[in-house]
């Protein structure tokens, strides 16, 4: 579903990602950890295809976001750390304005967006305009509009910050049951313990190189995510 190949990409004399392959099969569930500063929104932004990269190449579905870039996008949804939305629409015109890009339809649009508001618990909110929202409702409308395409693969970057614990809950359970419809995502977190349950697989990443990747099981063995992950780092 999405392969990472090489990747490259400095800013000046910074190396923010150091020849970086990363392959995610469909049904996974991959996260992607490593301190502030690390590489880590440097690769997810390459991957959405908002950053050209130095070196390497990315494919979605198949796709290279090099060459088939609007492809790759319509198969994919990004959910960025600090959501920026059109702060003068109405919650309900924002998720249609992005169900016409995504050329969703009429009826599927309108089940898709009943069902996630009312999962999200927004649906009484939608008429408001966006600037009257808090961050974690913000964060919910974004989330919404990652899903009303279906995206074959969802890109996020730490996903559950701001949400509350019934809505991080629930965020984990569209990720896996988009899993098990054979759908992917790659996500990174802070969050170790998330990460640990959650994640089929993990990847590791200092100073813009990946230090390990693979399942939890072998990632962990008989330690904790958290104590593998600064056994590393350090």
């Amino acid at each position: 579903m999405l392969r990472i190949e090489n990747l490259s990409k400095s800013f000046g004399q910074k190396k923010a990602v150091d020849d970086l392959s990363l392959h995610i099969n469909p049904g996974e569930i991959y996260g992607f950890i490593g301190h502030n500063g690390a590489g880590k929104t440097t690769t997810i932004k390459s991957v959405c295809g908002i950053l050209k990269f130095d070196r390497g190449e990315i494919y979605i579905n198949g796709k290279s976001i090099k060459t088939d870039p609007m492809a790759c996008k319509m198969d994919m949804a990004y959910l960025p750390d600090n959501p920026d939305l059109y702060e003068f629409l109405s919650g309900i015109k924002y998720l249609n304005f992005i169900a016409d890009i995504y050329g969703v339809d009429a009826k599927t649009r309108q089940e898709r967006i009943k069902k996630y508001g009312d999962m999200f618990e927004l649906t009484g909110d939608l008429g408001q305009p966006v600037s009257a929202y808090s961050h974690g409702m913000k964060q919910k409308l974004a989330i919404i509009s990652a899903l009303i395409h279906d995206p074959k693969l969802m890109v996020m970057d730490e996903p559950f910050v701001g949400l509350d614990p019934k809505a991080t809950h629930l965020l984990k359970q569209v990720m896996r049951e988009k899993c098990d419809r054979g759908h992917a995502v790659f996500f990174s977190t802070h969050i170790l313990e998330v990460a640990e349950k959650l994640c089929d697989k993990v990847a590791i990443i200092k100073g813009g190189r990946l230090i390990a990747s693979g399942s939890m099981e072998e990632i962990t063995k008989d330690d904790s995510l958290e104590d593998v992950f600064l056994e590393l780092t350090e």
